[in-house]
């Protein structure tokens, strides 16, 4: 236990950011999840268009790191680009009677 005053204060105000940060997190998860389940291509970039701007705000209030934040919307970027890749294959299978 902390045993000066500015310690139990700093203890107090990082459990309510440790509280704030973790829904910010969750919501980025959220976000992947959606990209992950959507069904149509322009769902897809939707989803993806959601997901960078969070992670955008994420990275300038510092919750996540930049390098994190540009990480994952790099994995996001090949992974919806591959979705869409995918779709528009079997769209193009279904369109001449493969």
């Amino acid at each position: 236990m902390p045993q000066h005053k500015s310690c139990k204060k700093r203890v107090k105000t990082s459990a309510i950011s440790r509280e704030s940060n973790r829904t910010y997190r969750s919501q980025v998860k959220t976000l992947v999840r959606q990209i992950k389940e959507a069904k149509d291509p322009e769902s897809t970039q939707a989803s993806l268009r959601q997901a960078i701007s969070h992670l955008d705000r994420l990275a300038q209030k510092g919750i996540v790191h930049k390098n994190k934040a540009a990480n994952q919307k790099s994995k996001l970027s090949k992974l919806a680009n591959k979705m869409t890749q995918v779709s528009n294959h079997s769209r193009v299978l279904t369109d001449e009677g493969v």
